[in-house]
This record gives structure tokens, sequence and C-alpha cells, in this order.
């Protein structure tokens, strides 16, 4: 027989044959968890291509299950521009829109959603194939269907966003927007948590849990804050105004942060203050990410950890250069598409991190 941990730590026995089972099962649940967090990334990016083509709103109906199916003919095509042509943003943007340009538009968000649906099916089908098989261990599958529940609310969040930019306005609301995309970002950081924690990691250090783990833990919050204030920048194309650095309107501290009242309302919808806090935000990130690198390096001699520590602070910091060539350079499509798929490299570098801290799932007899 062989010892494992339960979940307070004390020793149970697992018998070789047994133990090598929930081994090789853990490794194949992980390589599938890790392929769907994957495919949330290429997701983000989608979605930043859709934002910043301006491309959202082109499809003005959630079918969720026809919806799969693009126009197939010429009059299909004209259906659906005649469609747009119904709401705000067509008629006091992009008035006399051409065919052949809606279909620009249409096919980002098209594959926004079907990219979507393919995430859906991509974690359900797996799932059921290992839940039949016996290879998801008791303890996990609650956990599994909270992955697949947050899917599905997802889903909705998204259609929640795009009604908000069909009647009243010409663009999808920010707050909206920065929900959806903080809640893709913590489904990927759910997922990738599990992944990270069923892989053979070595056993936590409770002294360096102790020392760190407060640090990874500011950290990692700091990342979600930021990512929901990206979206607001997002919303309110905040990055397309104030293109200098390290000044901002000539400022550090630039004059009209607090202009609108109440004043909660400047830290939502001021499109100054939404910046400077996103701007804010982000040195504090570096901060915290280099001193957490740092005190890694003077806290532990494991190699696992020193290299999760070493990510985040190098990552971080590629982070906020890619940031800041994103606002000089008044938002070319390719560099901020980078800098939101590479966000998402930063909250796995600090998912990683804690979970090296934290140990693995342990093994149950």
């Amino acid at each position: 027989m062989t010892a494992a941990a339960d979940t307070n730590g004390a020793a149970t026995s697992v018998s070789p044959v047994r133990l090598a089972r929930i081994r090789q099962n853990r490794k194949l649940i992980r390589w599938w968890l890790y392929g769907v967090c994957l495919l949330i990334l290429a997701m983000v990016v989608v979605g930043g291509a859709t934002r910043l083509t301006e491309s959202g709103l082109s499809i003005t109906e959630w079918k969720p299950i026809h919806g799969v199916i693009p126009p197939l003919s010429e009059a299909e095509w004209e259906d659906e521009l005649e469609k747009y042509r119904q709401i705000p943003e067509y008629q006091l943007i992009n008035k006399g829109m051409s065919l052949e340009e809606f279909k620009f538009i249409f096919w980002w968000e098209w594959a926004h959603r079907l990219l979507g649906r393919f995430i859906g099916i991509a974690f359900f089908v797996p799932m059921l194939g290992f839940w039949v098989a016996g290879r998801i261990e008791p303890w996990l599958k609650p956990r599994l269907l909270i992955g697949l529940a947050l899917g599905g609310l997802q889903g909705f969040v998204g259609w929640w966003m795009v009604a908000s930019g069909l009647v009243e306005r010409v663009d999808v609301s920010q707050y909206r927007l920065a929900v959806h995309l903080t809640l893709a970002l913590f489904i990927f950081a759910y997922l990738f948590w599990i992944a990270r924690r069923l892989a053979p990691l070595p056993e936590a250090d409770p002294d360096e849990r102790g020392r760190l783990a407060g640090l990874g833990g500011l950290f990692l919050g700091l990342v979600f804050l930021q990512m929901f204030l990206g979206g607001l920048v997002a919303g309110l194309n905040a990055g397309l105004t104030f293109n200098t650095w390290p000044l901002m309107d000539g400022r550090i501290i630039p004059q009209g942060l607090f202009i609108m009242q109440p004043v909660w309302l400047n830290f939502f919808e001021n499109v100054m203050t939404v910046q400077f806090q996103h701007r804010m935000t982000a040195y504090l990130l570096v901060l915290i990410g280099v001193a957490l690198a740092y005190g890694t390096f003077r806290v532990s001699g494991r190699a696992e950890l020193r290299r999760a520590g070493a990510h985040v602070g190098g990552f971080v910091l590629l982070q906020a250069v890619l940031g800041i060539l994103t606002l000089v350079w008044m938002v070319p499509l390719p560099v901020a598409l980078l800098h939101q798929g590479f966000a998402v490299i930063v909250l796995a570098a600090a998912i990683d991190y804690l979970a090296i801290l934290k140990g693995p799932f342990p093994i149950r007899g």
C-alpha cells in the first residue's frame, strides 16, 4: 500500500494500482482543462477583435442553436443587414453601410459566438466521457459542474451585454462589457487552478505559504481588478484618448478626474478617470509583481516556485510595456490584441504561483 494525504493532511492507504490509475486520470483531465483554457484565451482575443472592429452589434438576435448557421444566400444576407439597420449603431454611425462592409463585421461577431459554442462542447463532451468512464474522482465532479454552469452563465451575460446596445445606445454598456470580460477570465482562472493542482506538484511548504501567499493573493486580486478596469477602458474607448506617457493631459495627475456628480460616477463613466485608474493600477501591479518575484527568491530555494515567481515579475513588466505601446500608438489592432491576450498569461502566472504554494490536490483513498 502507498501512503497519500487526505483532505486533512492525514495519511491514508492507496494501493499502487489505484494510485497509478488516479494519476493517469488526473493527467488526462489536466490536459483537457489546459485545452479548454487555451480556447478561452483565444476567445478573449477574438472578443477583443470584435470590440475593436466595432462588430459586436452586427448580429441582433440570440439564437444559441440556429445561430450556428450563417447566412447562406444573398437574400439571407440582406435580411441580416436589414435587422442591423433597425438599431441605433447603424442609424447614427454606419448609415449607408454596404453589404460587403456589413459582412466584415458580421463574420467577426459570428466567429466570436461560434467559438463560445465550441468551448461549451469542448468542455461538456469530454467531461461526460470522463464521467461515464469513471475517470473523475468524486470530489472533482461538483467542481466541474460549477465550471459548466459558469460557462452557461457566460453565454447569458454575453447576450445581456449585446442587448444593451440594441435599443438606445450606439455601443454596448461598459459595465456589462467589463462584467462579461471579467467573468470569462474568472472561468479561465477557475479551470486553470484545478488543472494546475491536478499536476504532480511538490508538496506545499507551510513556511513558504505563510510568508508568500498573502502577497501572491494580493497580486491575483489586483489582476482581476485591472482586467475589470480594462473592460471599462474598452467600453468607453478610453484608450483612444490621452495618448501620451508617462504624462496624461500634460500632467502626472491630470485635472478633471472628478468633474461628474455624484463623484463615484467618474470611476465608471469619466473617460479620463477610467484611463487614469487603469494606469495607476498597472503601476501598482508592477510593484507588487516585482516584489513577489524578489521575495520568492529570498524565501524559497525551490526551482518550481522560483520559476513561477520569475514568471509573475517578468510577465507583468512585459504586459505594462504592451499597455504603454497600445496607448501611445493609439490602439493598433495587433498590439491591442496582444495586450489583451497577454493579460490572460499574467493571470495564468498568478494562478500557477499560488497553485505551487498550495500544492497538489490530495489523493483520497
